[in-house]
């Protein structure tokens, strides 16, 4: 409950540069009168204008300033919840909006809409039309519950039942939900973004997947004719070995061949010059008869004799000829083998180190095909392919977490709707709301059946006549009506402990349409308010009124400044 102690003004409309103070808290009801003009409707604009940076009735703020000081406009308002003692100072020329807690300034570093919205929200927890509805009931610019807009009438009861929470929240839960939006606007460009990466990457690995299985496959082709070339290799070196060392085995004995061959074209030759020799011989005893070298006559005994010997001679190397001409040939066959073996041992050396050569040929593609096999490249792709997945798994996670919040968010805003949480309070307080306002109505003697909805549309139900609406009534009938709403949604906020306060200010509500008989049941609801209530009633008619209450304020004006004068 907020208890309002004092208020206090100087150089405020008519006031002058002295503080005009006002305790709220000192008697429980409190009758202000004044003539016309004489300053008694300040005290609501002083504290209208202090709490909410605007007065009760319409007044142009620049006017709210003395006209003849021009300057120091102050408005100070001091008032407590629970043990903490509140003082709020609002002036003009210069400027000045302060708000006091236990006689230490609050921060002021926020800007003054932020402090404003502090005072309302966090400390009053009321705003300036609940404020109007539950403490101030005016005669002039006031405007009645039943006369407010739909949406006016539902801020009112919000304030009133403490659910007002909801509408902030909502408004934050609006903001919410925009930023949302964007998030997921930017989260679905990512995911795409990521995911189109994704794909170009998984293409990309896919197709190089397909040309190292294709270049796989082509080099195991490769590979086995390699591996076959070069156990065909090793089979025809065996062979080619085997070979070579049997040609070499047949060469090792060509030396003896050779020898032979050259002894034996030798012992031919010899035989041969021999034969030729014994053939020049004979034919010189045929020819001559004299020496030539000593001219002595030939014995031809002798020549016979020496000539015959000589023919036997050359039938003996004829003989041996013949015997040595097909041994020579013979052995002159395995020379000319042992020369085709040669030529065989150097072809078969050759083809063994080709073949050799060609096996070792065949095992260095074999390696190289093998290095050629080196799959980091598409080991690199793979790795970045499982990068983009990564990547991509977080986009989605983090969406998924955004579309989560952004369905969470829905879900609430729909609770904070007026059709949710708080349609649902609201439909617990109207049966309350509804009994307290027609126990009013009946305590000032209006016999009709009043009912609000739960949207605060009324529904009026009188004897004879039915569905009377708010203006069907007279001027007193509809105060009547206020004065019940009033009452009602000061009961509902001492319920709530919400906008409770001590105070109540009625202004010139007993001047206008009451009439007699209304007047004194009023003042009977008055006097029931309890002691928690301090009720300052202004009114033209003093006269009739003072012995109604405990204490009276009078404004007066003098040269042209209003003061007050108190008359305990």
């Amino acid at each position: 409950m907020i208890v309002f102690d004092k208020v206090r003004w100087k150089n405020f409309l008519s006031t002058g540069n002295g503080f005009t103070e006002v305790n709220l808290n000192t008697h429980r009801s409190t009758l202000v009168i004044g003539s016309n003009g004489a300053g008694k409707s300040t005290m609501m604009d002083a504290l209208c204008f202090a709490l909410f940076n605007k007065p009760f009735r319409k007044i142009n703020k620049p006017q709210l300033v003395n006209s003849i000081n021009e300057r120091e406009c102050v408005v100070e308002v001091e008032f407590s919840i629970g043990s903490t003692v509140y003082k709020v100072v609002r002036g003009i020329k210069p400027n000045v909006f302060e708000i006091h807690r236990n006689g230490s300034l609050i921060d002021q570093d926020a800007a003054n809409r932020d402090y404003q919205k502090y005072l309302e929200q966090s400390i009053l927890k009321f705003n300036f039309k609940s404020f109007t509805q539950v403490v101030i009931l005016g005669s002039s610019t006031f405007v009645p519950f039943m006369q407010l807009p739909a949406a006016y009438r539902r801020e009112v009861i919000e304030d009133l039942l403490d659910i007002q929470v909801f509408s902030r929240m909502n408004m934050l839960l609006k903001d919410r939900i925009k930023e949302i939006k964007t998030e997921m606007n930017e989260c679905e460009h990512a995911v795409a973004l990521a995911q189109n990466r994704y794909d170009l990457q998984s293409k990309n690995v896919h197709r190089l997947s397909s040309v190292y299985q294709q270049n796989k496959d082509e080099i195991a082709a490769m590979q086995s004719s390699w591996k076959t070339d070069i156990r065909n290799c090793e089979k025809d070196i065996e062979k080619t070995q085997i070979q070579l060392e049997n040609v070499g085995d047949l060469l090792a004995k060509s030396a003896v061949n050779k020898d032979q061959y050259h002894k034996m074209r030798d012992l031919i030759s010899q035989v041969k010059q021999k034969i030729q020799s014994n053939l020049s011989t004979i034919e010189f005893f045929t020819q001559n008869d004299t020496c030539p070298t000593c001219t002595q006559q030939i014995n031809a005994e002798w020549k016979d004799s020496h000539v015959s010997d000589l023919k036997s001679k050359d039938e003996t190397y004829y003989s041996k000829l013949e015997l040595m001409q097909p041994a020579l040939e013979s052995i002159e066959n395995k020379v000319n083998a042992d020369t085709e073996n040669a030529k065989l041992y150097e072809s078969l050396k050759n083809e063994l180190k080709n073949l050799r050569n060609n096996k070792r040929a065949a095992e260095t593609r074999l390696n190289e095909t093998t290095i050629k096999e080196d799959t980091q490249a598409l080991k690199c792709e793979q790795e970045s392919l499982e990068k983009y997945k990564e990547d991509l798994d977080a986009k989605l996670e983090e969406c998924a977490k955004v579309n989560s919040n952004h369905q969470d968010y829905s879900i609430v805003s729909k609770l904070l709707k007026d059709g949710g949480i708080k349609t649902k309070i609201i439909q617990k307080f109207v049966p309350v709301i509804n009994q307290r306002i027609n126990k009013y109505l009946q305590s000032m003697d209006f016999y009709v059946n009043f009912t609000l909805d739960e949207n605060f549309d009324e529904k009026i139900m009188s004897r004879y006549r039915d569905d009377f609406s708010y203006a069907s009534f007279s001027e007193g009938e509809k105060q009547k009506i206020d004065l019940a709403l009033l009452f009602t949604w000061r009961d509902v906020a001492r319920l709530k402990n919400s906008t409770s306060t001590n105070l109540l200010i009625l202004d010139e509500v007993f001047d206008s349409s009451l009439d007699s008989t209304a007047t004194e049941e009023l003042l009977k609801i008055l006097k029931g308010l309890g002691t928690n209530t301090n009720l300052f009633i202004i009114s033209h008619k003093g006269e009739l009124l003072l012995d109604k209450f405990e204490t009276t304020i009078e404004f007066v004006k003098e040269n042209d400044f209003s003061s007050l004068r108190m008359d305990a």
